[in-house]
């Protein structure tokens, strides 16, 4: 039997997220505004929650195109919050369009936005053998929301720009222990010599 992170076994939804994608790198814009929205959605909520809606957000969120994001009018926002699929959070919703703007800025000012976010991967590479020693938020984190704030974004505190930063492959918060864990630091590795 396969050793997994323990936060992955209540459910096969989340099992097969860490299996398959969790701190996988995403050099893909897209991908990268598309897990940045879940971990707005997320505050407050579990991670299975969301996991059960990502068709949803697919969907209803133009598969995550900034760029068609951008456009949305206050209008949008109004059909969204009768749309029972999803979670009904004004602030959030609005969060989603606002931070597409600012993301596009960020694009055009660095290229791309893995570019800028890479500026935020620790330094030190960290390994853990108990997910008790696992931080919730870091200086990096901190460092990000800051910077994600100064530039509009909103619904980017620390904890949520850590949890970002684990989903796309800036740090390997896999357990050592977890079967993914060499498989995901190799992955890493490539794309620090692809970047």
């Amino acid at each position: 039997m396969l050793s997994r992170c323990p936060w992955c076994l209540a459910h096969p939804l989340l099992t097969d997220y860490h299996d398959r994608e969790w701190g996988v790198p995403r050099p893909d814009d897209n991908a990268q505004f598309e897990h940045l929205l879940y971990e707005i959605f997320q505050a407050g909520l579990s991670w299975l929650t969301i996991l059960k809606r990502r068709e949803v957000f697919r969907e209803v969120f133009a598969g995550f195109d900034p760029v068609l994001l951008a456009q949305w009018e206050a209008g949008r926002v109004e059909k969204l919050l009768q749309d029972r699929r999803l979670i009904r959070n004004r602030a959030k919703i609005e969060a989603v369009i606002n931070n597409a703007r600012h993301f596009l800025e960020i694009r055009a000012e660095f290229g791309c936005f893995s570019t800028f976010i890479s500026r935020y991967k620790p330094k030190k590479r960290l390994s853990y053998n108990f997910e008790s020693e696992i931080p919730v938020q870091t200086p990096e984190a901190t460092a990000l929301s800051q910077e994600l704030k100064r530039r509009g974004f909103k619904f980017v505190g620390p904890t949520i720009c850590y949890a970002h930063i684990q989903a796309v492959g800036l740090v390997n918060d896999h357990l050592t222990t977890c079967f993914r864990y060499k498989e995901v630091a190799e992955m890493q590795s490539k794309e620090n010599l692809n970047s």
